[in-house]
């Protein structure tokens, strides 16, 4: 669904020209075309140039997203493997307290600042001490310190990324698949490719479904035919797969991830947070009251342990992240961190110097949007429903680059020998009656708003069209 579906006499496509092969001139249905039939008969043809079109030239960012994707998809297995002297260790018998462990990281390590504390989620997990404001460590990245809960060991230290604690092969491979490493600029590349996703595999969708059944099937054809047949059937089934990945995937793009931020938030749907504000005034001074001092900046008032005891308390069960006051006037942030199903997003805030919790937020209060947004990122990335829900994301991205390359296919066979992927002929739109073409045009022109890289690059194929399309004409008429 993700490449061109080329047209022919059979598959109803006005004007097809050229000298036909053996294959296009198999037996064909005596039932009258699709596009005698119905409402439907203008937008075909219209669909089917757009298909086209966008496949051809859409068709290679698409192809790097599905390879990006489906190595990402495999990134969290092989980081269990290739990290796992740091991730895990022997079960032991009494778990050291969460600060002795902060300290233990801290002698280890005493660059940079503590931003944040995971204590060891299960039983042969390390706990996770993480500094920012490293030498040498990305600033949007911190230093993870991995400590044995048991004997206070510190068994490495990685550079780590983003919430889900990406270790350094998968943040590449994260940062390859979202932006190429080309920072921000590359990221237009993604975007784009999303933006466009949803359009080729909903055009293919309706154009597969629109076809007689007698012209979809795959068994005792060959040749063109056959490829076309297999193109259309894996892409109808992988198609609610790419509407959904196309969809998520804009959420957090650049420019269209903005716009939907500013919809969200317009209709009181954006993602709230716990209040980190301490009720108990000036808590300078407080640091390390419960420690030894080691663990600076992590100890402040009542200490890391009292803390988590309270977070508990409220029924914040691991995975858990402990985030310090931000200045002498906040609070503790605990908030849980499993974003597999179910989902444990729980937060609460608490009193460095008195050990009370002065705000909670359930993941269960959060606006509707907000959770379908949280779900369906976590969908896309392969987190929520665990390895399960990463082989899924790889058959897609496989069945995405073999759409791709039985879409090439049928455009090179296309030109029967004569030229390479003869496009679909123009004046499509000029069949399409004006009560029909006029809404759908103020549709598209409302959605490229609000999606950019598709109402840019859309305009600009219109444009491109348009002037080749008079070019000839021109050259028909001298």
């Amino acid at each position: 669904m993700s490449t061109p579906s080329p047209t022919s006499p059979a598959l109803g496509s006005p004007g097809a020209q050229g000298p036909a092969s053996d294959e296009d001139e198999a037996p064909q249905p005596t039932a009258p075309a699709p596009e005698s039939r119905g409402p439907w008969a203008p937008l075909r043809p219209l669909v089917l140039r757009l298909h086209f079109y966008a496949g051809v030239f859409v068709a290679p960012f698409l192809l790097v997203a599905a390879v990006t994707g489906f190595l990402y998809a495999g990134a969290f297995q092989a980081e269990k493997l290739v990290y796992a002297h740091e991730m895990t260790v022997p079960v032991g018998d009494t778990r050291l307290p969460v600060s002795a462990q902060v300290d233990a990281a801290r002698k280890a390590h005493p660059e940079g600042t503590v931003s944040a504390v995971r204590p060891s989620p299960e039983d042969d997990a390390t706990t996770r001490v993480m500094l920012s404001g490293v030498k040498g460590v990305d600033a949007t990245h911190t230093l993870a310190v991995f400590v044995d809960p048991y004997t206070g060991q510190v068994r490495g230290a990685l550079e780590q990324y983003g919430s889900t604690g990406a270790l350094p092969l998968r943040t590449w491979i994260d940062e390859f698949h979202r932006d190429l490493h080309l920072g921000e600029n590359g990221r237009l590349y993604s975007e784009f490719a999303a933006s466009w996703l949803w359009v080729i595999a909903g055009g293919g969708l309706v154009l597969w479904f629109s076809r007689r059944r007698a012209l979809r099937r795959v068994r005792g054809t060959s040749g063109r035919r056959r490829t076309l047949g297999l193109h259309g059937t894996i892409g109808a089934w992988a198609a609610v797969g790419f509407l959904f990945l196309s969809a998520t995937g804009l959420t957090w793009s650049t420019y269209a991830g903005a716009n939907i931020d500013e919809l969200r938030t317009s209709l009181g749907q954006s993602t709230p947070s716990v209040s980190a504000a301490a009720s108990g005034g000036d808590h300078a001074g407080h640091a390390s009251a419960s420690g030894s001092g080691s663990g600076g900046d992590a100890e402040h008032g009542v200490g890391l342990d009292k803390i988590l005891a309270a977070a508990r308390a409220e029924g914040l069960g691991d995975p858990v992240e402990i985030v310090p006051p931000a200045d002498a006037s906040s609070a503790y942030v605990v908030k849980q961190v499993q974003r597999s199903w179910p989902e444990k997003q729980d937060a609460v805030a608490v009193d460095p110097a008195t050990g009370e919790v002065t705000d909670v937020l359930r993941f269960a209060d959060h606006p509707l949007l907000a959770k379908l947004t949280r779900w369906g990122i976590d969908l896309h990335t392969g987190i929520l429903f665990g390895l399960v829900n990463q082989i899924a994301l790889m058959l897609l991205a496989l069945g995405l680059i073999l759409l791709i390359v039985l879409g090439y296919l049928m455009w090179w066979r296309r030109g029967r020998g004569s030229s390479f992927g003869r496009p679909v002929p123009r004046g499509a739109w000029a069949k399409v009656p004006p009560y029909v073409l006029v809404p759908l045009m103020a549709a598209v022109a409302v959605v490229g708003y609000f999606v950019p890289l598709l109402g840019i690059p859309l305009a600009g194929f219109i444009v491109v069209d348009v002037v080749l399309g008079e070019i000839a004409h021109r050259r028909r008429a001298a």
